[in-house]
């Protein structure tokens, strides 16, 4: 038993080692891609502000999906509960401030969970019609209490209210720096200034991710390794995840299944919202239509990262900082194409040695190395002979680019067992 213990510890110190040299590593070649490409916004402070941004609400929702599907759930109306918690945030925070659009927006998102663990827990609707149910739930509901609230003659409508949006927020979320790396002379702005060879690249990230920082986005980066500590590491979470994995053998040990799918599906809701929230406090109001898909992208960054808080985080960075270098310069896309480059090389050396040392033979087990080396050359290629992108093609190499490093990073995917699967008290399946 002391030995097993101490294996999973050794296990646990590795990962940890690991992820800290492939982030130096990812540093490393960013600072390698903006100087050869000269593209200074690839790790400026401004980038990594813009991507802190545009990853939390992603991560929120991703955070929501995987609280249900840990505990069998599908939820793909995470978009449907977004919006609702964008709704009730805009209506409560024009009236009394931050701090009530937070709890409303909870709550709107929670009320979206609740709806859908309804349907799929007790009714035991097929999860991918009730979740496509909510997602056009919500729009719809948002929008005739827009009608009814919002209307001209309304006090809203007097305050700036219309029927695709709310009045401004009573008071707007306070943001911080962190006292150390952000306070005083800003030392970490005069070494990006310098250019130089990865400190300037270091600066940058540092002081894009510290300075003036929404405390709705320290809140949402706890939740992130507070959900592994209460998954991962509570006898709550153990039961959680047994429900998502077998609930006959959970039922068999005692555990209300019910109750704790009605738990995680309510969480995932109010995560849900909370992301929505977050996208209020950006605009400090509600429009219709912010949301603009995050709710699917976050399920997809959940996907790619293997159900896990730590893969999620990674899928909603990648996503977030490709949004966000787009939004700052379009011609710093073309310095995306060669870090791309570098990533799928460096991943086709990967998998070839692993292969190699695995002594696997024949063709197929390189095919996955042999597609990233081919994208690898296709993107290096149009780097050397494209010097101006256009438009169209820079609004879609970002997403083109995450997807492609998320698919070569995510070849072992492993869902929860029972995950979707319809659950009855007493029956075996």
């Amino acid at each position: 038993m002391t030995t097993s213990v101490a294996t999973s510890e050794a296990r646990r110190v590795r990962r940890y080692h690991l992820a800290l040299v492939g982030v130096a590593l990812l540093i490393l070649l960013l600072s390698l891609a903006r100087m050869v490409a000269g593209a200074p916004e690839l790790t400026s402070s401004g980038t990594f502000s813009a991507a802190l941004l545009l990853a939390v609400p992603i991560a929120l929702a991703g955070l929501g999906g995987l609280w249900a599907e840990r505990a069998g759930i599908v939820n793909i109306g995470l978009e449907g509960m977004m919006v609702l918690g964008t709704w009730f945030a805009g209506w409560a925070g024009y009236q009394w401030g931050a701090a009530a659009a937070l709890i409303a927006g909870l709550i709107g998102g929670a009320l979206g969970g609740l709806i859908h663990a309804i349907a799929t827990v007790t009714f035991g609707v097929d999860h991918i019609i009730s979740g496509v149910a909510i997602n056009l739930l919500g729009p719809g509901i948002t929008r005739f209490l827009s009608e009814v609230l919002y209307a001209p003659g309304t006090v809203a409508a007097d305050k700036g209210a219309g029927i695709t949006s709310s009045p401004g927020l009573a008071s707007e979320a306070p943001s911080v720096s962190l006292p150390i790396l952000s306070s005083g002379p800003d030392l970490l702005g005069k070494l990006e200034n310098t250019h130089w060879f990865l400190v300037s690249d270091i600066a940058g990230i540092l002081r894009g991710l510290t300075h003036d920082v929404d405390v709705l986005v320290i809140l949402a980066v706890a939740l992130i390794p507070l959900t592994f500590f209460v998954l991962w590491r509570t006898s709550f979470g153990l039961r959680l995840r047994s429900c998502g994995e077998n609930p006959w053998a959970a039922e068999s040990l005692g555990i209300n299944v019910y109750r704790t799918k009605y738990i995680a599906t309510v969480i995932s809701g109010a995560m849900a919202g909370l992301g929505g929230v977050f996208l209020v406090f950006v605009t400090t109001k509600y429009v219709e239509g912010q949301t603009a898909g995050r709710g699917f992208i976050g399920l997809a960054a959940m996907i790619f990262g293997n159900w896990r808080p730590g893969g999620l985080a990674v899928g909603a960075s990648l996503f977030g900082y490709a949004d966000g270098l787009q939004l700052r310069s379009s011609q710093s896309v073309t310095g995306l194409l060669l870090f791309g480059a570098m990533l799928l090389l460096i991943y086709t050396g990967y998998e070839v040695r692993r292969r190699l040392a695995a002594g696997e033979p024949g063709v197929r087990q390189y095919t996955g190395a042999a597609v990233a080396s081919l994208a690898a050359v296709v993107l290096l290629w149009l780097w050397l002979t494209i010097d101006k992108l256009p438009n169209e093609f820079v609004f879609i190499t970002p997403h083109v680019l995450t997807l492609l490093v998320l698919s070569a990073a995510s070849q072992s995917l492993r869902m929860p067992k029972a995950d979707g699967v319809r659950y009855r008290r007493g029956e075996q399946h």
